[in-house]
């Protein structure tokens, strides 16, 4: 898939409320997509970007700029500040393609970050010069918000193109563990293991669905109780509802379904009672339409839904306390924001 992140021109209605309580916590971000919670319970959030001015290439017969608009921002006892600026962002002139931080996560105090390409071929990075020289990768941000890039993720695409079929790719979201960071390229169609020497490595790869018109790619995951990997899955157009999976992959073997039945799954989490948790970008029967949602499947296998009507939600994390953090308006530059959700 070219990209994840679409515009649309849909007024949306207000979050359904079916939670407990529903607090915006950070507001005013340019196009907010993965949260991660750092060791200390600071909240960290990737912003995306709104791309620049120059250097541009045409994709598609578009002009895709480049601009150091890319963020992170941290939220630290209330108070809301930008800890990393002048990451990479590459969008088109409307803003409804924008690539740039697309997931960040923490070990041992450090933070990584996964830099998307907005539907850019890895090779065709050479015509942004210097400028394009992170875009496609895995960085890692420091405290003081310096970053440097250490695995270029669509360069394994481009070499090894994992899950067969046309070379795309797009590194999604990551997480960073003891020894590794395990990412997604949702484009690549694989989950990928970079060791700390920035060797990559594939773990599992997913089915692009050869007898649709378009790809069915791996979004957010995370780690189960249970030691195994759970990967979510957004479906292409025309989106169709019940199609989307969640799967299981145990390192070795090929991954199993595990859940199915949703639409545009973005991320996944697990609640402390083994809940999982599953955001889904949009729910209309359009491209990326329709107000998007957040639903809960209890251990029992049963679903319910814990917040509605949000708008183009792109990252979801279970905090220290307990309660839901959804980025929302994550399609959007300098407006996005991030929601406390108590189911």
């Amino acid at each position: 898939m070219r990209t994840l992140f679409l515009a649309a021109s849909l007024l949306l209605p207000a979050p359904v409320l079916a939670a407990t309580s529903v607090d915006v916590v950070m507001s005013g971000l340019d196009n907010p997509r993965g949260l991660a919670f750092a060791a200390n319970g600071d909240l960290y959030v990737a912003e995306a970007g709104r791309g620049g001015t120059h250097p541009c290439l045409e994709v598609r017969g578009v002009a895709f700029c480049y601009g150091p608009t890319g963020a992170i921002s941290r939220l630290r006892h209330g108070r809301q500040q930008r800890v990393a600026t002048g990451l990479p962002s590459l969008s088109d002139p409307a803003g409804a393609e924008v690539g740039g931080p697309n997931d960040i996560s923490f070990q041992g105090g450090v933070g990584y970050v996964t830099v998307g390409l907005a539907g850019v071929a890895p090779e065709r990075r050479a015509e942004l010069g210097t400028a394009g020289r992170a875009l496609g990768h895995l960085l890692q941000v420091t405290p003081a918000g310096q970053w440097h890039v250490i695995a270029d993720i669509s360069a394994h695409e481009a070499a090894e193109n994992p899950a067969g079929g046309a070379i795309e790719t797009n590194p999604f979201a990551v997480l960073a563990e003891p020894g590794a960071r395990l990412v997604t390229d949702a484009a690549g169609n694989s989950l990928l293991r970079v060791a700390a020497s920035g060797r990559i490595r594939t773990v599992a790869t997913f089915d692009s669905r050869p007898a649709a018109p378009t790809d069915a790619v791996p979004t957010g995951f995370v780690r189960g109780p249970d030691g195994a990997l759970y990967v979510g899955q957004l479906t292409g157009a025309p989106f169709i509802e019940g199609t989307a999976s969640v799967f299981r992959v145990v390192e070795g073997a090929a991954p199993t379904v595990w859940a199915t039945g949703f639409k545009t799954i973005i991320d996944i989490g697990f609640g402390e009672d083994g809940s999982l948790y599953v955001l889904q970008h949009a729910t209309g029967p359009m491209f990326f339409a329709g107000p998007g949602q957040l639903i809960r499947v209890a251990p029992d296998g049963s679903r319910s839904l814990v917040l509605g009507g949000l708008d183009r939600p792109t990252g979801l994390a279970v905090g220290p306390d307990g309660a839901l953090y959804v980025s929302n308006r994550g399609v959007t530059a300098m407006a996005g924001e991030v929601l406390r959700i108590v189911p």
